[in-house]
């Protein structure tokens, strides 16, 4: 239990670091590339976001290093300490001070999550279901994805970053989805895999996926990004997993209320932060002389 509790720490930490040199990329670049593929192109040259890229996977691997020696239920709660890593890291760059507000607002994020994560604790189900069900799904999903982005014409400042990481929560929630079905495909051998059209959906939705969230990154600061991506992804993961796959959560009293108390948290951490006038002024600093000055391209 220990090793998964540290690997997890460790994960988080990856993933904060990996977020935070992904942002100052993404956010670097002009506001006109944003949701279109050149942003993407022009990324992929970084040597800054590559160096995100980078620690995320490494950050993968703590995971499944955690995964292998504790529950899920224990390792993902933890693994959401990114944000008190990655939101303290991303003002202390910019050489901006969080005040009660901001920190206030990070820890009701990470420990809603936390919180409404371990008292649900979905398990059981099994990815396989009708065309009509995986029709439903997408359509949702395709659904949620088109409202949100909407939105965030009409908005401006941090929120505009928080309706596209909405967006972007849910289509690398459905990715969770899809990787599940490939993954049971896969059990009955590579060429069943091959032929299944959840496989290709599973790699557009990652390039689609990607695509959203430097674009969240680009469009603001972390704080108001990266929150949302990690509250919306499991909502819609195990959203969609107990509609169709069958899946359970925990229920009955106390435990609904706590997961319900997590959920609201995380909620009113968002706001809170979407509202910050430090967050604001993060949001006018985004892409400063750091990236110009780590080596781009």
């Amino acid at each position: 239990m220990p090793v998964a509790v540290l690997a997890s720490l460790a994960a988080g930490a990856c993933f904060a670091v990996a977020g935070l040199l992904q942002q100052w990329a993404a956010g670097a670049r002009p506001d006109d590339e944003a949701l279109k593929p050149r942003l993407l192109r022009h990324l992929v040259r970084d040597r800054l976001w590559l160096s995100g890229i980078g620690l995320a996977v490494l950050a993968y691997g703590f995971q499944s290093l955690a995964l292998a020696f504790g529950p899920l239920s224990l390792v993902q709660p933890l693994i959401v300490a990114e944000l008190v890593f990655a939101v303290p890291l991303s003002a202390r760059l910019h050489r901006l001070r969080l005040g009660r507000r901001e920190w206030s607002g990070t820890f009701a994020v990470a420990a809603g999550l936390a919180l409404a994560l371990a008292s649900a604790r979905p398990h059981g189900g099994r990815p396989e279901t009708g065309l009509m069900s995986w029709l439903l799904i997408l359509g949702s999903t395709a659904a949620l994805v088109c409202v949100a982005l909407t939105a965030g014409r009409l908005l401006l400042g941090p929120w505009r970053a928080s309706a596209t990481a909405l967006a972007a929560g849910a289509v690398m929630g459905m990715q969770s989805v899809l990787l599940a079905a490939t993954v049971e495909r896969l059990r009955h051998g590579l060429g069943s895999a091959l032929s299944a059209w959840q496989t290709y959906a599973l790699v557009a939705a990652s390039l689609g996926g990607l695509l959203l969230i430097q674009s969240a990154f680009q469009q603001g600061p972390l704080a108001a990004s990266l929150p949302v991506i990690d509250a919306t992804e499991p909502v819609v993961a195990v959203t969609v997993g107990m509609t169709v796959f069958g899946e359970t959560i925990r229920t009955g009293w106390p435990v609904s209320a706590a997961t319900v108390t997590g959920l609201a948290l995380v909620a009113a951490g968002i706001v809170s932060l979407d509202s910050s006038p430090v967050v604001a002024a993060l949001h006018g600093r985004r892409g400063g002389a750091f990236v110009r000055g780590a080596g781009r391209r």
